[in-house]
């Protein structure tokens, strides 16, 4: 039988092969054992396969000529060639099809590649297309797929808004890898920061945690690994631009910054602001604390809707118990006051 040459397959993909090869960074071995599986698959759908006989298929990579065989089962001396008439045309069209589909799946392996490498890094996108309640961004090279889990609920998302995201991971899905980015991670502000304050950038300052309700507040504890070195000051820079700069970022949320420190009770002091005169009981291994607070700093120190106190125990990572000061401590106070009041009005005797 007459070996069918594919002319088509000659331009289309026996020259594409080696070009795209080379471009892409394929093996056309790897192309090649693809085309023949395909091949096979396509003479085995419109020709059938005989019980008893085993198959396979030969491609020339410099001609485009693509051949059938078969032979009896672990006897592949008797192989015969029992290629079609016509089937040239149809393994032509089968191999441009596996040779684009593997294009795809190498770019996209290779930028899947990429983009593991910058896992924990900031990346500017665009938002393309809505699938579900995920939305899909252009982030350069790649697509990245933004969860609802990690999507910011008071943001107003729309096709072609540019928002600034964190790499958050590549993970396996239904449709195969995809770049997961965040909005709402508090990562998000630890990097704005590193972007927008030099001193964090060069190591000057440091983010020790980050405690976030994504859209409404943070609050960002950090300090100073150099002498001299303001932390807060640094984040907040002059007038405020630096720390406005991650707000204008974060569509207007909220930031605290806050003095990190290893004491316990003065940190939880500092989480708690902008509430004042706090008094405050560790327990440092059960990691819980009781703080009393004047009557007219409960509503400050707790929040609303408990939102002060819930991030200064997620940024100090103690349970965090509010009181208020109890009567006797409020007596204490009153006496106190009265007492130096007495002393004030007390003349002092003239000596003579």
């Amino acid at each position: 039988m007459a070996k069918p040459t594919l002319l088509t397959a000659r331009t289309e993909f026996a020259s594409a092969l080696n070009q795209i090869c080379a471009e892409r960074g394929i093996t056309p071995e790897s192309v090649l054992e693809t085309i023949r599986t395909a091949i096979l698959a396509a003479y085995r759908k419109d020709f059938g396969f005989e019980e008893g006989y085993e198959y396979e298929v030969e491609v020339d990579p410099d001609t485009g000529t693509a051949q059938v065989f078969y032979f009896p089962e672990k006897k592949k001396k008797e192989r015969k060639e029992i290629t079609p008439p016509g089937f040239g045309r149809i393994a032509a069209q089968t191999a441009k099809q596996v040779i684009l589909q593997k294009i795809r799946e190498e770019e996209k392996s290779a930028i899947i590649g990429e983009y593991q490498d910058r896992i924990g890094q900031l990346v500017n996108g665009m938002i393309l297309r809505f699938d579900g309640k995920n939305i899909i961004c252009d982030i350069g090279r790649g697509q990245g797929c933004l969860p609802s889990s990690e999507q910011i609920v008071s943001e107003n998302y729309h096709l072609n808004k540019r928002l600034t995201f964190y790499i958050l991971d590549i993970r396996e899905t239904l449709k195969g890898k995809q770049i997961i980015i965040s909005r709402a991670t508090p990562e998000l502000v630890s990097f704005l920061f590193k972007r927008e304050v030099p001193e964090v950038n060069s190591g000057a300052v440091e983010i020790k945690v980050v405690a976030r309700e994504a859209g409404s507040r943070s609050k960002v504890a950090v300090v100073s690994t150099q002498p001299g070195v303001d932390p807060v000051g640094s984040c907040v820079g002059q007038k405020g631009v630096r720390v406005q700069a991650v707000i204008d970022e974060l569509n207007g949320e909220k930031i605290d910054i806050i003095p990190y420190n290893e004491d316990p009770i003065k940190f939880i002091i500092a989480a708690l602001s902008p509430a004042e005169g706090l008094k405050v009981t560790v327990d440092e291994k059960k990691k819980k604390a009781i703080v009393e607070a004047k009557e007219d700093q409960l509503s400050l120190t707790i929040g609303r809707d408990g939102q002060n106190v819930r991030l200064a125990s997620k940024l100090t990572g103690y349970k965090i118990d509010i009181k208020g000061m109890d009567d006797k401590e409020k007596i204490k106070e009153i006496k106190d006051n009265k007492n130096s009041k007495k002393e004030k009005k007390v003349k002092p005797k003239n000596l003579k």
